[in-house]
């Protein structure tokens, strides 16, 4: 029987894709968070793009690394399922869970099946919803006004992005991802390719009015550095000008973002690629109503990486806090 005080653990949705969302995932599932992931299906690069062509099924990638980060399984297994192989006649290119996820959709009947089976298998913490239960195409507007189709393309175009959009434009996002938002008590969003992996998301339609929709306490996690061809020399603030000019709204209570100094040599490392820090306007983003949670969030290895540990931290304690808010109210 449960006790009549006794506070649920909170629901947080987590939305995006791409490699920042899993960092970022992996230290969300130490905390006593209900954590659902809803995430990109847009990508049509290698072997997602393959997956996706020839056998008529979403892009598994983001997908795969969202499961992995949120699995409860020994280092080795997840080492296996990111195993990329390197030869043969087909496979080479392929990862080894991207090929479990096309076979539990072949098994199962559908992609969203094959997911939650297979996160049954890996004792995932937490849910993982694609975007939509179809696979979509991603489209960008340059600033000259040509037209650039396919998430991959969008970023070589070496032209500003005017705006992105999704083909097709009404796609139905799954009920269990709205219901998923409609109840969460936190709404994160990022980090990620902006341009290519979260809006797209936010693209969905209903996806979109149901985050605008939702009582809960919303965040966005910024990027730590631009990425060449998508948010080359963006500010703090041109993020978030780029989501308000997609969906209309203003639609975050927080914005999470890194502070602390990264290394002149790192510095250099990226710059080669031409990245750079993304540069906190702080006095422009508060001027614009948001709250900002500014905190040294980086860890450097082989590639810059947001410190996972101490995010979560962050994040936890902003949901926290929202939660004894609304019990007083």
């Amino acid at each position: 029987m449960t006790e009549p005080n006794k506070r649920q653990v909170p629901r947080i949705v987590v939305i995006g894709g791409g490699t920042g969302l899993s960092v970022m995932l992996r230290g969300l599932k130490e905390k006593p968070l209900d954590i659902t992931a809803i995430v990109t299906v847009a990508d049509d690069g290698g072997s997602s793009g393959i997956l996706r062509n020839e056998l008529q099924i979403p892009p598994p990638g983001d997908i795969r690394n969202v499961l992995i980060a949120l699995a409860d399984v020994e280092p080795l297994l997840s080492d296996m399922l990111q195993y990329r192989f390197n030869s043969g006649t087909g496979l080479a290119g392929h990862s080894l869970g991207n090929l479990m996820l096309a076979a539990m959709t072949d098994i199962s009947g559908d992609f969203v099946t094959g997911v939650r089976e297979l996160s049954r298998v890996l004792a995932v913490r937490g849910r993982v919803l694609p975007a939509a239960g179809q696979a979509i195409v991603l489209h960008g507007e340059m600033i000259d006004g040509t037209i650039v189709s396919g998430e991959s393309n969008i970023p070589k175009a070496g032209r500003a992005i005017k705006r992105v959009f999704i083909e097709p434009a009404n796609v139905e996002p799954l009920e269990e991802a709205v219901e998923a938002i409609r109840s969460a008590d936190a709404i994160l969003i990022g980090p990620g390719s902006l341009y290519t992996s979260i809006i797209p998301n936010l693209l969905v339609p209903k996806l979109a009015e149901s985050i605008v929709e939702s009582e809960a306490v919303k965040m966005f996690v910024c990027n730590v550095m631009t990425q060449p061809g998508e948010t080359d020399n963006y500010s703090v603030s041109d993020h978030l000008a780029a989501v308000h000019a997609h969906i209309g709204h203003h639609l975050f209570d927080y914005i999470i973002v890194n502070d602390g100094e990264i290394p002149p040599q790192v510095q250099m490392k990226y710059a080669e690629r031409g990245a750079k820090a993304v540069h906190l306007d702080l006095e422009e983003v508060t001027r614009r109503g948001y709250k900002v949670i500014a905190d040294r969030l980086v860890l450097f290895r082989t590639y810059l990486r947001h410190d996972a540990a101490r995010l979560s931290h962050h994040i936890y304690q902003l949901v926290e806090s929202w939660m004894e808010r609304k019990e007083v109210r």
